[in-house]
């Protein structure tokens, strides 16, 4: 087994979670193409495998919940960046069809090669900003799960993703040390763009002492047309 798939498979093993020789791998090849793909564009100032392991796949996977993730059929991972958390949770769960949604053409290229090479069928690479897609009828309150991570604070975070959850379905915000702080300035928003209250899930990284959560909203109402708003206006004028 290479260095990576043991320091991953040590590491879920201590954040409770169960991965496959199949799943060890495909997060290897995941590892190795980023590191390679790195070299040429930005994609990750993590290059370590402890901490791609660790603040990358398994900082992802913390989404994860059976509950949720079991009866599940859609996932959007709104601004995945370099695949982040939703190819980890395409591995993950295989029965979910996950869609890795970026702005910037360069990163679905990647996306697009390391799905393949990952053998993912399960994933759909969308070039195209939140915004714009957000009131398109292929993608508007289309999705049962959206994820997002390290994109924007939460009131311009619920406005850019719950547009995309259908009614029943729910959105999960990956956060740091500052998520009570995001949860209290988000509350109206959430509240107007159709969502319920904000539900906190700690999480803790193995080897790591800093403070990460899961914020979870439940979509319970029919997002108003007018949201999101155009391009560049959520984060000069965050909803409050």
């Amino acid at each position: 087994m290479a260095v990576f798939e043991e320091i991953l498979a040590s590491r879920a093993s201590e954040a409770g979670l169960s991965l496959t020789a199949r799943q060890t791998a495909q997060l290897s090849c995941y590892n190795n193409m980023l590191m390679d793909w790195n070299t040429r564009m930005n994609l990750t100032a993590l290059t370590a495998p402890e901490d791609v392991a660790v603040k990358h796949i398994i900082d992802s996977l913390t989404a994860y919940e059976e509950a949720l993730f079991a009866p599940a059929r859609t996932l959007l991972d709104v601004g995945t960046g370099a695949g982040l958390p939703g190819i980890p949770l395409a591995v993950y769960a295989p029965h979910i069809e996950v869609t890795l949604m970026d702005a910037l053409k360069k990163r679905v290229h990647f996306l697009r090669a390391v799905t393949a090479a990952m053998g993912l069928t399960n994933t759909v690479c969308v070039h195209a900003r939140a915004e714009e897609a957000a009131r398109q009828k292929e993608h508007r309150a289309r999705y049962d799960i959206a994820v997002s991570r390290a994109v924007a604070r939460l009131p311009v975070l619920l406005e850019y993703t719950l547009p995309f959850v259908r009614i029943g379905g729910t959105l999960l915000a990956l956060k740091g040390r500052a998520y009570a702080e995001e949860k209290e300035e988000a509350a109206h928003a959430a509240q107007l763009l159709g969502g319920g209250s904000i539900h906190v899930r700690r999480v803790f990284l193995p080897g790591l002492a800093d403070v990460r959560a899961v914020l979870r909203v439940r979509k319970q109402g029919k997002t108003p047309s007018a949201y999101p708003r155009r391009a560049g206006t959520p984060e000069k004028a965050p909803l409050k």
